[in-house]
């Protein structure tokens, strides 16, 4: 209920604050001068249904996708010893952290990697990489799982879904209003659209989606250290920070594919403008904040 009144809440402020800003700036009246017909309130109303339409479907489906692009096979009856243990361990910790158990899964991957998805923090998915089984003890293994726990149970599969929807409809408006503008005050077209509303928003979409998902990045960063710490909760501070410490002994692991790269474990070693764009923040610097807590 709280994470739906949080989306409704999320929703209606954004079609607020970006009412206020436009009314503020006096775009309205620029617009009715030049004789424009934009309706900022539908357009603004449409772009919200798109912008968080499609960032909750992409939430819904991504358990299904993950399963699909990296070939997560879900543990139904443990084959093996291991199996065993993978089940056991993560069902303790979602005991640890008040969460339902979620599906258990291994893809097939030789560098050490793990994520968790799902649009519900009772129904989520959990998964590792074959290359993690094989290059981890169990205690970094139990910390990797306690990260991902940490991320289901801090709800972030429903945060990032909700930024992801705020940013996308900021994008979808402004790249329709620069489209707006060029079409009728610069080209003067009276009546319908002409291409230049089109290219025009299309390239203005490219653009203000790269700057904005410096955003959700961000945010990304920020989660990552929280779940670090969740996982030190779950699994032991030192087991977490011997974890970071293998993916470190680790050349370059490969990035998870599309969005499943912001709910991975390993880190980035970008630096520069670089970082900015980085889902994770370096390894270097989540062993370090592990290590300052008391």
């Amino acid at each position: 209920m709280m994470r739906i009144l949080l989306f409704l809440a999320t929703n209606a402020a954004v079609l607020v604050l970006i009412s206020v800003v436009f009314q503020v700036l006096g775009i309205e009246s620029i617009l009715a001068e030049n004789q424009v017909d934009l309706d900022l309130k539908a357009l603004l109303v449409m772009s919200a249904v798109i912008g968080f339409s499609g960032s909750f479907i992409s939430l819904a489906l991504s358990k299904f996708m993950a399963k699909r692009a990296m070939g997560v096979a879900v543990i139904e009856q443990p084959r093996n010893q291991s199996e065993q243990w993978l089940l056991d361990t993560v069902r303790r910790q979602a005991e640890e952290a008040g969460i339902g158990m979620p599906d258990v899964g291994v893809f097939n991957s030789p560098d050490p990697n793990a994520f968790a998805t799902g649009m519900r923090r009772n129904s989520a998915l959990v998964a590792v990489s074959t290359g993690l089984m094989r290059n981890m003890n169990a205690d970094e293994v139990e910390a990797v799982l306690g990260h991902e726990i940490a991320h289901v149970a801090n709800g972030d599969m429903i945060t990032m879904s909700l930024l992801q929807g705020v940013i996308n409809t900021f994008v979808v408006f402004l790249s329709r209003v620069v489209g707006h503008f060029v079409d009728r005050v610069v080209f003067k077209t009276e009546r319908g659209y002409g291409p230049a509303y089109f290219i025009t928003s299309i390239v203005a979409q490219i653009v203000l989606g790269i700057l904005a998902s410096t955003i959700v990045m961000w945010f990304s960063r920020r989660r990552e250290f929280r779940a670090d710490a969740g996982g030190a909760e779950l699994a032991g501070r030192q087991k977490m920070i011997a974890a970071l410490r293998a993916l470190q002994r680790n050349a370059e692991p490969e990035d998870l594919p599309g969005e499943f790269a912001a709910f991975g474990i390993s880190g980035s070693r970008a630096g520069g403008l670089k970082r900015l764009f980085m889902s994770h923040p370096p390894l270097e610097e989540r062993i370090a904040a592990l290590e300052e807590q008391v």
